[in-house]
C-alpha cells in the first residue's frame, strides 16, 4: 500500500517461549519497555491481554499530549499477537509480535506496519528515526528485564 512503512526487529531472550509471551501478555509491562521521554501511561487495559482487548494510553510527542487506543486483533498464545491502532497519531499502525522457540531461548520478532500524516518524507525525517530509537530502547530494556542469551 502506498505510503506504508515498516519497522522490523528481532532479539533473543533466554526464556522459554511461554514465559516470554507471558511477559508481553501483561499490559503493565508495556510501560516498563517504553522510553521515559515519551511519558507513556496506560489509562485503561485489562489485567491480561486477549483477542478483542482494548487498551487506552497517553504519551507525549515533543511535549504535546497524544491519546492512543489499540485493539488486540489477533491472539494466538504462545506464538503471536497483533495490536492495531483504533485512534492515535498514525493513519495506520499494525504491530505483529511473534515468539519462536530457538536454541537458548525465544526469538522475539516485531513487525510494525504504519502510515504517517505527511507521507514518506515526514516518515524518513521525523518518524522513522524516533521509532528506531524507541525500539532500540525497548531492546535494551528487554535484555535487562528478561536477560541476554548466554548470560
Amino acid at each position: 500500500m502506498t505510503g506504508d512503512a515498516e519497522l522490523t526487529r528481532t532479539q533473543v531472550v533466554p526464556l522459554p517461549r511461554e514465559d516470554a509471551f507471558a511477559f508481553f501478555a501483561d499490559p503493565r509491562n508495556l510501560e516498563a519497555i517504553t522510553p521515559p521521554w515519551l511519558r507513556f501511561r496506560i489509562l485503561e487495559a485489562p489485567d491480561e491481554l486477549r483477542r478483542g482487548a482494548l487498551l487506552r494510553y497517553r504519551l507525549r510527542l515533543d511535549g504535546v499530549p497524544v491519546g492512543w487506543r489499540t485493539e488486540i486483533t489477533e491472539w494466538r498464545p504462545p506464538r503471536t499477537f497483533t495490536d492495531t491502532q483504533l485512534q492515535g497519531p498514525y493513519r495506520l499502525w499494525v504491530h505483529v509480535h511473534r515468539f519462536t522457540a530457538v536454541a537458548g531461548g525465544t526469538e522475539i520478532f516485531d513487525s510494525v506496519r504504519y502510515r504517517v500524516p505527511g507521507g514518506r518524507a515526514v516518515d524518513r525525517v521525523v518518524v522513522a528515526p524516533r521509532l528506531r530509537a524507541i525500539f532500540d530502547f525497548r531492546r535494551e530494556r528487554l535484555a535487562e528485564l528478561l536477560g541476554r542469551p548466554n548470560e
